[in-house]
């Protein structure tokens, strides 16, 4: 089906594998190119600054948006996560978007989640967010390999507020030999600090006040550490200033950009990580950072 807008673009949305690829087969057939943007909706600006990178390139753009059961663990969100669909629709139809790729969870796995093929990235999956939800990462693989195989893009973006998830996409593709371009984009942030991100929308006012403390523990972290402070002293710091923020930490470490492995004396591009929870909300955020 497609859906007219006020701005008299025509935006093709589809459910279904076979038109999907159908639609694809007449763009590749002229000769286009394809960008992949794969979302699970509730789209925010970060959502759509990867759209708006997409569009510079000139290719046709996918939007898929698909809330994926299978990186969702046990008593994890997945039946509240919230679901907007006639809003994603409406704000994409804003953006030169070809396409929006919606499928239901049995178009993606008709056999059921625990009785499909899956893709696992070793090493890189298991650390960090890997040890915090054991399957999140195989999920994660196995539906963009997916999502790559149906759409077949040249090119696919992602945020770097899910940094861990950037580098196992990127080691997929890599390790597979997939044909597609990996780009990112940086972190996008509300004007306080506050990475964007769908799980916000959780926050009760209070909590909302209090979410920015773990943007600014890592702001606090890179600032130690790049006037000389000892990493690991420096995030037991962060991590105390969270506790007394009110949340529960996960982690707060500071890491290679390149492979999150622990830094070595002559290493200097880093990356400081944490995943913290404000009450029910698990909020995740990151900040690059290079030491002179």
């Amino acid at each position: 089906m497609s859906l007219t807008n006020d701005t008299t673009l025509q935006l093709a949305v589809s459910q279904s594998i076979e038109q999907t690829r159908a639609s694809i087969h007449q763009w590749k057939m002229a000769g286009e190119s394809i960008a992949l943007v794969p979302t699970m909706g509730n789209l925010h600006d970060g959502h759509l600054s990867l759209v708006r990178a997409a569009a510079q390139s000139g290719m046709r753009i996918v939007v898929s948006v698909f809330v994926n059961p299978m990186q969702f663990g046990l008593n994890e969100d997945f039946d509240t996560y919230p679901r907007t669909l006639a809003e994603d629709i409406d704000r994409l139809s804003r953006f030169p978007v070809d396409m929006i790729f919606t499928p239901a969870a049995e178009e993606i796995y008709p056999q059921g989640t625990d009785a499909t093929t899956q893709v696992t990235v070793p090493g890189l999956s298991d650390i960090l967010e890997g040890e915090c939800r054991p399957g999140f990462f195989t999920g994660v693989a196995t539906v963009v390999n997916k999502l790559f195989n149906i759409v077949q893009p040249d090119t696919a973006w992602f945020g770097e507020k899910d940094y861990q998830q950037l580098l196992v996409i990127r080691k997929m593709v890599h390790d597979l030999a997939v044909p597609i371009e990996i780009h990112s984009v940086p972190t996008v942030r509300e004007d306080d600090g506050l990475a964007m991100s769908s799980r916000n929308h959780y926050l009760d006012e209070a909590q909302r006040k209090l979410a920015v403390s773990l943007y600014r523990c890592l702001q606090h972290v890179v600032e130690s550490v790049q006037q000389g402070m000892d990493c690991h002293y420096a995030v037991v710091h962060a991590s105390q200033e969270l506790t007394e923020a009110g949340f529960l930490t996960d982690y707060v470490v500071v890491r290679r950009q390149q492979d999150l492995e622990v830094p070595g004396k002559h290493d200097k591009l880093l990356i400081v990580l944490a995943a913290a929870r404000l009450d029910g909300t698990r909020l995740i955020d990151n900040i690059p950072f290079e030491l002179m």
